[in-house]
């Protein structure tokens, strides 16, 4: 198994910002992500905190690191990317409440 996992810390108040970009809305069906061969799951985790920086962790599972290989090179990834940069004229700038954003990818030993 392979993992993917995005942490993003967030200036207070914000978090839900992120879960809201990644969560599954009412009424829709499988994502395009969720559709692909290989995909297993993917949760969406915000760290309890009474005040000050937010965290939010989002953890992919795939059957391999081809199957996420394949979803990174796919037209349907490939599309939204460009889609996103035709929108805002170039890369879109990291929101101000960002203060940071980490990937990190991981096969499954045990």
């Amino acid at each position: 198994m392979f993992v993917q996992i995005r942490r993003w810390i967030l200036t207070e108040g914000h978090a839900y910002n992120i879960i809201d970009r990644f969560s599954k809305k009412p009424g829709e069906g499988p994502s395009l992500i969720e559709q692909r061969e290989g995909f297993i799951s993917r949760e969406l985790l915000m760290k309890n905190t009474r005040r000050g920086e937010e965290e939010v962790v989002m953890i992919i599972r795939w059957d391999s690191e081809e199957a996420w290989k394949a979803w990174e090179k796919s037209p349907e990834h490939i599309a939204g990317h460009k889609k996103q940069i035709k929108e805002h004229g170039g890369k879109p700038p990291k929101p101000e409440y960002v203060i940071s954003m980490e990937n990190s990818n991981y096969t499954v030993v045990e």
